[in-house]
């Protein structure tokens, strides 16, 4: 048996299932977004924090951002967020120099670990700003990211 052409196969079909899906208007990509975009679309760094309403959020030392100093690649900047307070309901990652600040917001649930891990965008150097949301208080900390063009400074 060819165990590499099966898998191939049934890739090829489950492509071709959800392609008949999205056509027939059974699937749609938009499903995916969040449900209130204000945030996404904001224009600078208040409107994004006001859209998440976190405007009077409080700095918190629990709250640990971990990003490279340097990224040469503003392109893909590793990023970690952990949130030691009890009760972490979301943690939202705001990038203040970008023209969206809005990069992610992730929902905890069932007493989730306050943890996230991914890679954002930064257009240039710029505060990663990390705000956690955890019972009916919003908290937040920030760790500068300088990006390299070319890896010659910046």
């Amino acid at each position: 048996m060819n165990h590499q052409r099966r898998t191939v196969l049934k890739g090829v079909g489950s492509a071709a299932a959800v392609g008949v899906a999205v056509a027939a208007g059974l699937l749609k990509p938009t499903a995916a977004f969040a449900g209130d975009r204000s945030a996404f679309d904001a224009k600078g760094l208040d409107a994004a924090m006001k859209a998440i309403k976190a405007t009077g959020a409080a700095e918190s030392k629990d709250i640990i951002v971990k990003a490279p100093d340097i990224a040469e690649n503003g392109a893909v900047v590793p990023v970690e967020i952990t949130s030691n307070i009890a009760g972490t309901e979301s943690i939202a990652i705001l990038a203040e120099k970008n023209a969206s600040p809005m990069v992610g917001e992730f929902n905890l649930s069932n007493g989730a670990q306050g943890f996230i891990s991914t890679r954002i965008k930064l257009a240039n150097t710029s505060n990663v700003r990390a705000v956690v949301k955890a019972g009916s208080k919003m908290y937040t900390a920030t760790k500068e990211v300088k990006v390299t063009i070319g890896g010659c400074g910046g």
